[in-house]
C-alpha cells in the first residue's frame, strides 16, 4: 500500500476560553485538546491543564502530517472522557492562495457542543511546512492569467469589469 502525499504541519494549541459542561457549569479541571487531520491521524496535548477552569492554557506544539486531500482539521476539547466542544477548521484558512510558504497563522475558532450550541473558543497557531502555492499566492512569481494589461485589447469572449456595491 503506497503512502499518500502529505505536508508537515505544526499546530500550537495555545488556550481556550468560556468552556461549559452541560451548557451551564464551567469546566473545572483536566482539560485536554485533540487535533485530527483524518480519522487515522490525530494528536493530543500531552499535558492536561489541571486547574485552568473555563479558560485553560496549554501552549503546546503538536507536529503531524496534513494529507494533501484534507479539507478540514478537527479540534476537540475534552474534559476527562467528555467532549466539551469541537471545531472544524478549513485547511484553506492557513494554506490559502494568498499566504506565502511557511506562514504562521494565529487562529481563534468558536467551539460547538454535541447539540450544535456555542461552547467557548479555542486559540491556536498553525504553520504548514513547505505548503507551496495552491493558487496564485503572495509568493507566486508568475503574473495573473486572463486579465489584459492596460492598453492591450481583450481577446474575444473575455469580459472585464469593476464590482459595484448595490443596495436592494
Amino acid at each position: 500500500m503506497e503512502k499518500t502525499a502529505s505536508k508537515a504541519m505544526e499546530i500550537t494549541v495555545i488556550s481556550a476560553e468560556g468552556l461549559l459542561v452541560n451548557r451551564k457549569q464551567t469546566v473545572r479541571k483536566n482539560v485536554s485538546v485533540t487535533v485530527k487531520t483524518d480519522p487515522l491521524n490525530s494528536r493530543s496535548t500531552g499535558r492536561v491543564d489541571p486547574e485552568g477552569g473555563s479558560s485553560p492554557s496549554w501552549k503546546e506544539k503538536l507536529v503531524m502530517d496534513l494529507p494533501v486531500h484534507a479539507r478540514f482539521i478537527t479540534v476537540e476539547v475534552h474534559s476527562g472522557n467528555r467532549i466539551v466542544g469541537a471545531a472544524n477548521i478549513p485547511v484553506s484558512d492557513f494554506t490559502g492562495g494568498y499566504l506565502p510558504e511557511n506562514h504562521l497563522s494565529f487562529l481563534s475558532y468558536r467551539l460547538r457542543d454535541a447539540y450544535g450550541e456555542r461552547n467557548g473558543i479555542v486559540n491556536l497557531s498553525v504553520k504548514v511546512q513547505g505548503a507551496g502555492n495552491t493558487g496564485c499566492a503572495a509568493s507566486c512569481s508568475r503574473p495573473w492569467i486572463g486579465v489584459p494589461a492596460v492598453g492591450e485589447k481583450a481577446p474575444p469572449g473575455m469580459v472585464t469589469g469593476i464590482p459595484v456595491p448595490y443596495k436592494y
